[in-house]
């Protein structure tokens, strides 16, 4: 059992299942397991899936009681490309085939993500009490999984409020319980199309146009909360085989006009420069640090990466209002 996942042993301590299946597939590499060996872990797993959950539900309880005495309360609001950073951890063979049958399971399964585990290391070396949490936004329901330009506007400007919009956080929300919100956009927000004949705020069509009046208006929003820093990341984009060229090209015009024009010196809205480390002066998110040339999710190694610059850049944002550190989280000193 010493030599399991910490993560088998939280099961094994916090509810009254049968380990010992588990020792028959993790004691031999995964390769050996035969089809008939694969049928009963799948079997096993699929049973084991509610008390998984049941332990899951304890663990968010545990996180959001523990955000009401923070000295700087922080969300992260995101979704599959900034759970890989979340994370920033690689995913063995084992995992990759659990998640086949439950993406919740090989959650719990990989190891405790790094970002909650840097803020904790912080804290206890610098004597903050920082508290970092992350949620999917917007969820795939009733909203749906879109969190371009639009559907920030759509739910932050155009329905803002102190009630919900289809069960989605307007800032009148967020900004009572968080001092730092932290947001980002989908890698398929790069697909930027030619503009129309004329831009429209309250069109969810991808364009050069409607993009840049979506985030003035965010902008204009986002400073209505000046005791509120705002976290914005930059990207992210794609592998050269789900970007044409000419999309490629829009999304670094985007990209620059947001650094260039849109970023406003000594204000609350700050910037982590994720598309200059995916491309490094290119167009396209490398091929080299993708999880493969045909998904354009971080990898392994990218998401250690990134995620330890992203904290940085998030700490010297909270402490120095960004100053020590550039754009992608390297120290300037």
């Amino acid at each position: 059992m010493q030599s399991f996942n910490p993560m088998w042993n939280k099961l094994y301590h916090s509810n009254e299942i049968n380990i010992n299946i588990i020792t028959l597939f993790i004691s031999k590499p995964m390769v050996s397991i035969n089809a008939m060996h694969m049928k009963y872990l799948i079997s096993f797993l699929i049973i084991l899936i509610p008390s998984i959950t049941f332990y899951s539900c304890n663990e968010v309880d545990k996180t959001n009681n523990s955000k009401k005495n923070s000295d700087m309360n922080i969300i992260f609001l995101h979704h599959s490309t900034g759970n890989n950073i979340w994370n920033g951890t690689k995913r063995t063979f084992f995992i990759k085939a659990i998640t086949r049958v439950s993406k919740k399971l090989a959650q719990k399964l990989t190891k405790d993500p790094q970002l909650p585990i840097f803020m904790n290391n912080y804290n206890s070396e610098n004597n903050t009490n920082y508290k970092i949490t992350e949620q999917a936004f917007p969820k795939r329901a009733p909203y749906g999984w879109n969190n371009y330009p639009y559907d920030y506007y759509n739910i932050w400007v155009k329905n803002a409020g102190s009630e919900p919009f289809m069960e989605e956080p307007t800032l009148e929300i967020l900004a009572k319980e968080y001092q730092v919100i932290i947001f980002k956009h989908c890698y398929p927000a790069s697909n930027i199309k030619a503009d129309l004949d004329s831009a429209d705020i309250n069109s969810p069509e991808k364009t050069l146009a409607n993009y840049k009046l979506q985030y003035n208006a965010l902008k204009e929003k986002m400073h209505q909360f000046p005791d509120t820093k705002f976290v914005l990341f930059t990207g992210a984009v794609q592998v050269k085989y789900y970007l044409s060229e000419e999309e490629a090209l829009r999304a670094k015009q985007f990209h620059n006009w947001i650094i260039n024009e849109w970023s406003e010196a000594d204000d609350n809205i700050f910037l982590w420069d994720l598309y200059a480390l995916q491309t490094e002066g290119g167009l396209y998110f490398k091929d080299d640090y993708a999880l493969t040339p045909h998904n354009s999710h971080p990898g392994g190694n990218f998401s250690i990466k990134t995620s330890k610059l992203f904290f940085n850049r998030t700490i010297d944002i909270i402490e120095n209002n960004g100053n020590n550190t550039k754009l992608t989280g390297e120290s300037l000193n």
